[in-house]
This record gives structure tokens, sequence and C-alpha cells, in this order.
């Protein structure tokens, strides 16, 4: 591995169109787009490591990669290169920096950031159709916010958990969890080391189970303590999700 040098990238990306980050044998990916877009700049093979693993239709602002490539490069240059090779494709490379090989996009990562963006308005969504859930319903904002931070701490967040998880335990610690409204948009943010597959999500469908009037907290704290999928009240569709940043 001495003749390769580690890049830290933090990149962008719309995912409508794919199946999210990882690569995929029959579906497009980022990580696909990724690596072909390495293979034309330095002719070599090079597998990219992600911070987290978005699902299909899953966005980013911020999230952080590293790849191993045959060339001693100014980042800078990395950067606009991958760029280049990426014309047309909804994926960018935001900044680029050089870093030892100690350095682990997923492993070294302290802190990860999510936004969920929620258009709460009667007309229908055009400019933004599949970047964020259009729900026709006034929701109670302050109901959403004071129910959130139930889910704050550490718990068994089983009943938020996808199916096909496959973390070896259903237990993690949410640092954050917040519910804000600016006009027609609301955004839930939150942050915690790590997550379960779909937790995000299925955090979000039960604070709108709770904004707009179907569940009360005591409901949320009901599913939560029955540590049971089947007790979930909604998955929210993935169209409103990004990974916003990485603390290192």
């Amino acid at each position: 591995m001495s003749d390769f040098f580690r890049y830290k990238l933090t990149i962008e990306y719309d995912g409508r169109n794919y199946h999210g980050w990882q690569m995929q044998d029959t579906a497009p990916s980022i990580q696909q787009e990724m690596e072909r877009a390495t293979y034309k700049f330095c002719q070599t093979k090079c597998r990219f490591h992600a911070a987290g693993r978005t699902d299909a239709g899953v966005h980013a602002r911020g999230m952080v990669v590293h790849v191993d490539i045959p060339r001693d490069e100014r980042a800078f240059k990395v950067r606009d290169g991958l760029n280049f090779h990426m014309k047309g494709i909804p994926v960018s490379v935001l900044k680029s920096e050089r870093v030892d090989h100690e350095f682990h996009a997923r492993f070294s990562a302290k802190r990860r950031y999510y936004r969920y963006h929620i258009i709460n308005r009667r007309a229908k969504l055009t400019l933004r159709t599949g970047q964020a859930w259009h729900i026709k319903k006034e929701l109670d904002v302050d109901a959403m916010q004071s129910a959130a931070q139930v889910l704050v701490g550490k718990h068994d967040f089983t009943t938020f958990r996808s199916i096909r998880c496959q973390s070896k335990s259903p237990i993690k610690t949410l640092d954050k969890l917040e519910v804000r409204r600016d006009g027609e948009d609301i955004y839930i943010d939150t942050s915690a080391l790590s997550y379960l597959h779909h937790q995000v999500r299925s955090m979000v469908g039960c604070l709108y189970f709770v904004g707009s009037g179907k569940w009360s907290k005591q409901d949320l704290i009901n599913a939560l303590e029955a540590k049971d999928r089947t007790e979930l009240g909604f998955n929210a569709p993935p169209d409103g999700l990004y990974f916003m940043k990485v603390d290192y």
C-alpha cells in the first residue's frame, strides 16, 4: 500500500435514480459511479469506503469517503479530476484532502448527522419532487418536537430497526433529535455515532403520526418500549432524507 496515496473526499449527491451508496450487482449505485470515474482518472480499480450507507433514493450533502489511488496528486486535482469524469452525473466532490493511512471514513467517525426534509403544504411538489416528503395535512411541529425528545439518549431501538439490519445490537445512543418549521418546510435533524438500518426514517414516520394527530406522545413511548418492529407506526419514504456531515 506504500505506492498508494489516501484521499478523504466530501461529496454530495442526488440519490433519486440510485439504489443507495453501496455497490449493487443489478442496480446503479453512487459507489459505482465514483469507482468508474476514479478508474478513468488513474487507470486503476480503486475501492471507496464511506462514512455511512444510504438507502435507495436517499441523498447526501456532506458524505465523507476515502480512496487509495496510485498517484501522488495535489488534493484539488483529485477533486477536479473526479468531477470531470462525472459530468452529467448527480454526484459532486466538494472537497479533497490528503490523509494518512490511519484515517478511515467509517471507522474514524465520531458522529454522523442526518436531516429529514418535509414540505408541508396543500399544493403538489414540482421543483423538489423526490427531494422532500410532501405532506398536505398541516403538522403540529410543537407536538413532534416534544415527542422527539423521548427518543434522545441510549435506548433499545428494535422497533425502529429494519428486519434487514445487520447491526449486532439494537442499542444506540441518539445525541440529538430536533424538529423545526420554516414556513412550509419542516426539518428534522439528528446526530449519533451510528444508526440502525432505517432508524432515521422510522423515527420520522412515527413523528409524522404524532404531528398529524394519529399518535400521542405516550403512543411513541409505548412503541419504543415495545422493542417490536410490528409496533412501528410508519416508515417515512427515502425522498426527504439527507446525510449531512461527519465529525472526526
